[in-house]
């Protein structure tokens, strides 16, 4: 058999020249018609038997296959070019697109080029992220977004207060924080700054019912930009369920300190691009009037930016600022260690990692990190809860460079008559309370039990404001109580919606979650007197921490009352 090539469309036919056997050869003739075909093959006239035409069926079987195969191994290299020519294609658009970014990299943030180095890099080294910590965040896609986010999305401000919430067996305090936080801003203060609440629960009824409370007692801070509401995704926590315990805590407090290891650090990520400096409270806390400007300026003063930490606040984590650049690195040591150690542990461990040398003893170390941590003075926070978030924990802890609140000095109200119908208890008096020297506190009041501030010469009072109740007696408070002006001139009062005469008219206002305000109407004149009437029997004791009033020729100035009991 002789084989020789020959060349066809997209395939290589073999030509055969093969002599059988069983021929026998009369005329030896060239084989023609072949198209140039091979020229060693020759034809021989034969003389047939009776294999012969199986023979040939046999061969020309075998020479369809082979050019079936060669079919079929020319489409695939067809279709391996067509790949490459797609490789080629790609990589001219993936090299002019690295051309566009290029131009634009040294513009990016270093938190946006972080984030594109994490993703394209191919290289083998990748930087750790929260993933790293928290696997199972990579199950849901939402795992880090809120469940919950209320507010105005404010950002470019001084300083972000943050306070992590969570739901309390016995009583609640966030509503009194927010109070006394917010009542403690001036204008300037409240565009400069932002309160984030976080509520550290991921039952949908209850954050959407503590939200929308928040959003109807405090509109106008919402509106503003001031306040925001934000709580966890359900897969943002991990199964606390595995935890080991440590440090002599039971599970249930080892799972406690390592759920609020974790809402500490959902917040500060939240907050850090929202101002220059982060300050953590608490959500059972009472401030300091001016506390905002007076932590800023504390920062400001600083002789060098090389401070980790200013306390404004012994206990705990309450009153603790940083800097918003600094809430990278301290969010990733919280996520090293959150299921081992409380906070306040990893935050002293922090320092420690930063300017201890372990050759040095403890005075030393201490030394180092007093430049790190550096504490105000007096404190600007008072805690005033006294049932922890942790289940049947009771805790009293007071910070004893608080002192007494401060009362505004410049307010004087006018001079006036006090009494009551009420059971004072023991030095709280209502004169005191008029006269900013304390808050009146008086057993449970009865139907028809009043307050009365009597003036000494006749006054035209514009507008009134009155707050029962304190932060840390939230519950003492005035309800289903009047407002009451006594005009110096009687007769003024006969109006259509007042058409019987009273010495005393249900005409002023009315107290609502314990605090009535309201504006005086100019045709009452001259006031003799204010009463406060209690219309209906009061369960509890009551507290009247605040006391206003707007004289005509005055301008506006205020007393708050909110000493604690000794």
């Amino acid at each position: 058999m002789c084989l020789a090539g020959h060349r066809s469309t997209n395939v290589t036919l073999l030509q055969v020249q093969w002599i059988s056997p069983h021929m026998k050869t009369h005329k030896q003739t060239k084989l023609r018609g072949w198209g140039g075909g091979c020229r060693s093959l020759w034809y021989y006239p034969l003389t047939w038997n009776g294999d012969v035409v199986d023979i040939y069926q046999r061969e020309f079987l075998a020479l369809r296959d082979r050019l079936h195969a060669a079919e079929q191994e020319s489409l695939k290299r067809s279709k391996e070019l067509n790949l490459v020519l797609d490789e080629i294609k790609r990589a001219i658009s993936e090299k002019q697109a690295l051309r566009d970014i290029n131009r634009t990299w040294s513009s990016l943030s270093d938190e946006t080029k972080l984030k594109l180095w994490n993703i394209t890099n191919k290289n083998v080294l990748h930087l750790p992220t929260i993933f790293h910590h928290l696997p199972h965040l990579l199950s849901k896609e939402n795992s880090l977004q809120p469940a919950v986010h209320v507010g105005q999305g404010r950002t470019g401000v001084s300083i972000v207060m943050g306070i992590p919430s969570v739901k309390r067996e016995v009583h609640s305090y966030l509503t009194d924080t927010l109070n006394s936080l917010i009542s403690e801003l001036n204008q300037q203060e409240k565009e400069d700054s932002v309160i984030v609440v976080m509520i550290a629960e991921t039952d949908p009824q209850y954050t959407t019912g503590v939200a929308e409370n928040i959003k109807s007692l405090f509109p106008n801070e919402i509106h503003s930009g001031l306040l925001e509401v934000i709580s966890p995704s359900l897969h943002f926590y991990p199964d606390f369920s595995r935890l080991r315990e440590s440090f002599g805590d039971p599970k249930e407090r080892v799972r406690w300190r390592t759920k609020q290891n974790l809402d500490y650090c959902f917040l500060m990520m939240y907050a850090q691009s929202k101002g220059i400096y982060y300050v953590q409270l608490e959500d059972d806390i009472v401030a300091k009037p001016n506390y905002l400007s007076t932590m800023k300026n504390f920062a400001l003063q600083q002789p060098s930016e090389e401070w980790m930490i200013l306390e404004f606040s012994q206990l705990g984590f309450i009153g603790k600022m940083f800097k918003s650049l600094d809430l990278s690195l301290i969010v990733e040591f919280i996520l090293m260690f959150y299921k081992d150690k409380p906070i306040d542990w990893l935050l002293d461990h922090i320092l420690w990692v930063k300017v201890c040398n372990p050759e040095k003893d403890a005075k030393h170390c201490d030394r180092q990190k007093a430049n790190l941590r550096i504490r105000f003075k007096p404190s600007l926070f008072q805690h005033v809860g006294t049932h922890s978030s942790l289940a049947g924990k009771i805790q009293k802890l007071k910070d004893k460079d608080f002192g007494k609140q401060a009362l505004r000095k410049e307010h004087v109200n006018p001079p006036a008559e006090v009494s009551t119908s009420l059971k004072t208890y023991q030095h709280f008096s209502l004169e005191k309370a008029y006269l900013r020297e304390d808050f009146f506190w008086a057993f449970t009041p009865t139907a028809g039990d009043f307050i009365r501030f009597r003036f000494f010469k006749p006054l035209r009072i514009e507008r009134f404001f009155f707050r029962s109740g304190n932060i840390e007696h939230p519950e003492d408070k005035l309800f289903n109580t009047t407002v009451e002006v006594l005009p110096f001139d009687v007769s003024l009062l006969r109006t259509e919606s007042c058409p019987e005469v009273f010495f005393f008219v249900h005409c002023a206002g009315s107290f609502s979650k314990g605090i009535a305000e309201g504006e005086v109407d100019p045709s009452f004149g001259p006031l003799e007197a204010i009463r406060l009437t209690i219309q209906t029997d009061s369960p509890v004791w009551i507290i009247l921490s605040e006391v206003i009033c707007f004289p005509g020729e005055s301008p506006f100035i205020r007393v708050v009352i909110t000493a604690a009991p000794t």
